[in-house]
This record gives C-alpha cells, sequence and structure tokens, in this order.
C-alpha cells in the first residue's frame, strides 16, 4: 500500500473512530443521567441503597432497605427512567428518519399527524370516562389512523412530488385534528374531565407503571427493528428519487416502511407519555453534529441523546418546583432556545 493509499485508508476509519468514541461517551452520559434520575427528588435514594437494592433482587434475597425506598425505587423511578429513555429513543429515532427521508431538518416525527391523532384518541377516552389504559390504547390507535388517513390522501392524490403532497396532507390533517381536540375540551366536565385532557396533552411521565411498559416496549422494538435493518438504505433517501432509484433501490416501497416504522414508533411513545414537542427536532440535530449525516451512525447517536434528553428533562421535571412541570414546557424551554441558535450557527456559517 503506498502513501496515498494508506492516507485514504485513514481518513476512511477517522470518521469511524470519532464515532465509535463519541457513541462510548454517549452511553456514559446516558448512565450517569439514569443514576442520577434515581438519586434525587423529593424522597432521595443514595447510590449505597440502589446498589443494595439491586444486589438483593438479583440474589433473590430479602433486601435491608425500608419498605418505602424500595418502593420509590421500583414502583416509582425505575419506570420513570425506563419511559424516559424508551419514548425519548423512539422520538429521537423517528426525527432522524424523517429529517433523512423527506429532506427537511425542520420535520419532527408528528409532521403526518400522529401527535394530534394520539391528542384526540386520549381525549376522547378521557370524555367517555375510560381508564388509564384504555386511554394509551386510544391514544395509539388515533395516531396510527391518523398517519393512514394522510398516506390514503397522499396516495389518491399522486402528483409529481409525492414527498411536498405527504407533508401537506400530514399539516392538513394534523389541524382538523386539532379543531377536534378543541371540541372535546369544550364538551369536557370543566372541573374532572377538562383537566385531565390538558394534562395528558402538556405530556408527563407521573402516570407511567411498569404495565404500560410490557405494553409500549415490544412495540417501539418492532418499529425500531425494521429502521436499524435498512439504516444503509434509508441514507439513499436523501437523494433525489431519481437518483436513488437508479441505485437499485425501491424508493416508493421503502419510504412507506419507514413511515410505518417511525409512526409505530411515535404513537406508542405518545400513547404513554402524552405530546412531548421538540425531542424529534432538535435531538437529530444535536447527534449531527456531533456525528455527521451518515444514517447507520446518526440513528444510535440520536436514540442515545434523545433518551438522555428526556430522562433529564423528566428529572428536572419533578425537582424544580413543589408541583410536577409538564415535559413539553421543559423540553420547549431548551429545544426552542437551542433551535433558533442553530438557525443563526448555520446562517453565520453560510
Amino acid at each position: 500500500m503506498d502513501a496515498a493509499e494508506a492516507a485514504a485508508a485513514a481518513g476512511r476509519a477517522a470518521p469511524g473512530q470519532r464515532s465509535a468514541r463519541a457513541l462510548a461517551l454517549a452511553w456514559l452520559v446516558l448512565g450517569a443521567t439514569a443514576l442520577t434520575a434515581f438519586a434525587v427528588g423529593k424522597f432521595p435514594v443514595t447510590p449505597a441503597d440502589l446498589r443494595d437494592s439491586v444486589a438483593a433482587w438479583i440474589a433473590g434475597t430479602t433486601t435491608p432497605l425500608p419498605a418505602a425506598t424500595e418502593a420509590v425505587i421500583w414502583s416509582i423511578r425505575l419506570p420513570r427512567v425506563l419511559a424516559g429513555a424508551l419514548v425519548g429513543a423512539a422520538l429521537g429515532a423517528a426525527g432522524a428518519a424523517f429529517q433523512g427521508m423527506f429532506r427537511n431538518p425542520l420535520v419532527s416525527p408528528d409532521i403526518l399527524g400522529v401527535s394530534a391523532g394520539c391528542g384526540l384518541g386520549a381525549s376522547l377516552a378521557i370524555l367517555l370516562g375510560l381508564p388509564l389504559l384504555a386511554v394509551s390504547g386510544f391514544a395509539f390507535a388515533g395516531g396510527l389512523a391518523a398517519v393512514a388517513v394522510v398516506m390514503t390522501i397522499a396516495r389518491r392524490v399522486g402528483e409529481q412530488d409525492p414527498v411536498l403532497v405527504l407533508v401537506l396532507a400530514g399539516v392538513a390533517v394534523g389541524a382538523l385534528l386539532g379543531a377536534g381536540i378543541a371540541l372535546v375540551k369544550l364538551l369536557a366536565d370543566p372541573s374532572v374531565q377538562l383537566p385531565s385532557i390538558t394534562f395528558w396533552l402538556l405530556g408527563g411521565l407521573n402516570a407511567t407503571n411498569l404495565a404500560d411498559l410490557r405494553f409500549t416496549a415490544p412495540v417501539l422494538i418492532a418499529g425500531l427493528l425494521p429502521m436499524w435493518l435498512w439504516r444503509w438504505r434509508i441514507n439513499l433517501l436523501s437523494l433525489s428519487d431519481d437518483e436513488a432509484a437508479a441505485l437499485g433501490i425501491p424508493v416508493l416501497r421503502l419510504r412507506g416502511a419507514v413511515v410505518a416504522a417511525a409512526t409505530l414508533m411515535t404513537a406508542a411513545a405518545v400513547s404513554m407519555s402524552g405530546i412531548i414537542g421538540w425531542v424529534g427536532l432538535v435531538v437529530p440535530h444535536v447527534a449531527r453534529l456531533l456525528i455527521g449525516p451518515e444514517f447507520s451512525r446518526l440513528l444510535p447517536m440520536a436514540m442515545l441523546l434523545g433518551a438522555v434528553f428526556l430522562i433529564a428533562a423528566d428529572t428536572l421535571a419533578r425537582t424544580l418546583a413543589a408541583i410536577e412541570l409538564p415535559l413539553s414546557v421543559l423540553t420547549a424551554a431548551v429545544g426552542a432556545p437551542f433551535f433558533l441558535w442553530l438557525l443563526g450557527r448555520r446562517r453565520t456559517s453560510a
């Protein structure tokens, strides 16, 4: 191998090495964020308490800790940390996929009306007085139904630019579903149902339990698996349709499969946590700044950063004030200024 070939090989290896280091650091940050989430709160849990509780669970012995500490660790903190990791990872992955597929950095996972459909389904369930599990089920079904309507409209219109038609149909259907949510809130009992609808729409993990995770986690994994298997092909969707087709990619089928997978993940996440904005919009941008646009590296980084972001936001939501703050308030407070800074940075660099 001559000097030129060696330099080229080193140049190809360098991005992979940087990506590996960045991913390893992201894993460490995720672990530290999760441990902090377990430790802080109205009922503090020391690292020694957490270590003793986990050790007793692994050994199958009686824990030496008080029952209240055990309840906080296993019934309150564990479901919230796991839910934050799953929801954040799902929204980060879906945002990265949508932004690359639609070739638009302003696209987020709710662009096709998923969040609005979930919101209308959950609002109807609360209006009907259904239990919490049914609220999640209605939200999940509403999100999937909304995207099915959007896809049907886009297929029937059949214009020259299918991506543009899909986005416009999503905006229109989302606006219609938003009007439906407003009507449900108008009909709701202002003393009981309306506050419940409002708090659900603002997003939060305070009602999450292990039963919700057992239902949602397999759905999230089912949506993530095809995205992971096709990560190399999804790169090509950032090209024009003609260029991707010339490389042997079935563009329409692959785009439909990616939309279905990302929608499944988003609907499952929103059905468990409510509507949480900015995660799927901002996190892929941060991941792209750290690791580049190549999707096989971008996907795991977006998932890790999404998990870190949402666990940290949930920890702040339950510790900053005497009452628990809605997650969407905190994610907007962080996401909107960062996005404005990012816009200014790109304009300066241009």
